[in-house]
């Protein structure tokens, strides 16, 4: 015989049949239960792992984790200011910037961009754009050729394909909103694709270019900054910012991006509740699994305390049954998530293929595809927290076996 003798017992009552099919059902279904709860919990939490990192390795890593915009007059000695930002504690880079704001035209077809008139040299430090170019950089922009860089979803609403020339449509310098506009030829030169909203509103050219079209001589209108903890950016930004002479109005990716990586921790902690509520609710169709298992044995129960096992005993068989079926429920649970998380972005895709139906439209999302990354960390607190709540369901009727005497079993018998 197996020893211990709970453990022996509680899996021959699990094997046993049962002359109950109700019960076999009950027991069925809350295996069943389990394993959607767990499944379903290390599939979201692959989800969200996913959108994490895509925020981090994709938005921060092409957007500046800080900008800094002129309050008064354009900034003429910008070397100097750049060196002092990236002497500033946590400021890993910065680069000089002249925004324009304006129409993009080809034939009847318009679109309104703002463009960042950028330093290559200076903005590779800030922006890794080099993976969504096709291979290239910055480095294509040369200036005074007048050529832009431009998001995949711009270049396909106007129809342009590298190399294609497009108007620019811009005010003129110090006059108001489009009063007198002025028509600019630009060479498309690179399209950038990050497969998201970015692709609608990202465009690039050369800082000299910039500065000539909004004649700013030498000068620039601000800069942005990478640094070294992107959460705490505003108030690294911020410090950066009050060591400098002149006065600069002062943004941070949490002002344009922040607001995807509050849904994202909102989103996992509104999954983990009720995923886990759903799993309880799971786990607790043992307790009634368990109470009627107890009332099918009252005679086994009777038997084996006449023959002198004790309530703890008693009491043990019956939460390793539960344990048992509950176990099978987090197994198969944990093997379906697992194997589908680490397949997801495959599966979704395949299904938006054959349904024609695009789940993330990138107009609104910052990508346009579920991203997954699958976690053992997760695996383990989904099961471990699986199998805390099932042994939790389990005492109950384990206490109640533990409690029957065997005058009362065989006289009900």
């Amino acid at each position: 015989m197996f020893r211990p003798l709970s453990l022996y017992l509680g899996w021959r009552f699990s094997r046993a049949r049962r002359r109950n099919r109700f019960i076999s059902f009950i027991s069925v279904a809350s295996i069943l239960g389990i394993a959607i709860g767990v499944g379903a919990l290390i599939l979201g939490l692959s989800a969200m792992n996913g959108f994490q990192r895509e925020l981090e390795n994709r938005i921060l890593s092409v957007l500046p984790h800080g900008q800094l915009y002129a309050a008064e007059d354009p900034v003429g000695d910008w070397r100097q200011l750049v060196a002092s930002l990236e002497a500033s504690p946590g400021i890993v880079a910065a680069s000089p910037y002249v925004p324009l704001e304006g129409l993009l035209g080809k034939g009847a077809k318009l679109k309104a961009v703002q463009l960042q008139g950028v330093s290559p040299e200076h903005e590779a430090r800030i922006s890794a754009l080099a993976p969504y170019l096709g291979g290239a950089s910055l480095t294509v922009l040369h200036p005074g050729e007048r050529q832009l860089i431009l998001g995949k979803a711009i270049a396909e609403q106007l129809e342009l394909e590298v190399g294609d020339s497009v108007s620019l449509l811009l005010p003129a310098p110090g006059g108001q909103g489009f009063g007198s506009p002025r028509r600019h030829s630009f060479t498309l030169a690179g399209i950038l694709s990050l497969g998201g909203q970015l692709d609608t509103v990202l465009g690039y050219t050369h800082l000299e270019d910039a500065q000539q079209l909004r004649e700013l001589d030498q000068a620039v209108l601000g800069f942005h900054l990478r640094v070294n903890q992107v959460l705490a950016a505003d108030e690294l930004t911020m410090n950066a910012a009050m060591g400098l002479p002149a006065p600069f109005y002062v943004t941070s990716w949490m002002n344009s991006q922040g607001n995807i990586y509050r849904d994202i921790q909102l989103v996992r902690t509104l999954m983990i509740v009720v995923l886990l509520l759903v799993m309880a609710v799971a786990s607790f169709n043992i307790v009634s699994t368990l109470v009627m298992a107890v009332n099918e044995k009252k005679g086994d129960i009777a038997i084996l305390k006449t023959m002198g096992a004790g309530p703890w005993q008693i009491r043990g068989a019956f939460v390793v049954q539960g344990m048992l079926n509950g176990i099978a429920g987090v197994v198969i649970g944990g093997l379906l998530g697992g194997l589908l998380a680490t397949r997801l972005s495959e599966l979704v895709a395949g299904y938006e293929r054959l349904s024609g139906h695009r789940l993330l439209n990138p107009e609104v999302y910052f990508i346009d595809f579920i991203p997954t990354e699958f976690h053992w960390a997760d695996l383990w607190l989904v099961t471990g927290s699986a199998l805390a709540l099932i042994f939790v369901a389990t005492l109950y009727p384990a206490w109640r076996a533990g409690r029957l005497l065997p005058n009362q079993l065989l006289g009900e018998a």
